[in-house]
């Protein structure tokens, strides 16, 4: 299992974002987290299989239909020795 951690920037809070990514992570069998930012971002945290996290970035860039995406980040993540996930 991998994890991975998103920041999402744009048009992106108010819009359905986190829900949208919610739904997406559920039909790849991801999981995690979204989150808004005080600074209008959207954190995203994921864990599931590569290709599962990569079909994930592919969509963040996206967004659902009144998103507008302007950049996606993507941040290494592992899981601690107690499981708690520390971002690398």
């Amino acid at each position: 299992m991998s994890c991975a951690k998103f920041i999402v920037n744009g048009k992106v809070q108010g819009v359905f974002f986190r829900a949208s990514a919610r739904s997406q992570a559920q039909e790849l069998a991801l999981s995690g987290y979204a989150k808004n930012l005080p600074n209008g971002d959207v954190e995203v945290l994921a864990s599931g299989s590569d290709a599962a996290l990569d079909a994930l970035e592919r969509w963040l860039h996206i967004g659902p239909p009144a998103a507008q995406v302007a950049s996606v980040r993507r941040s290494a993540v592992e899981l601690g020795p107690t499981g708690q996930f520390r971002v690398l």
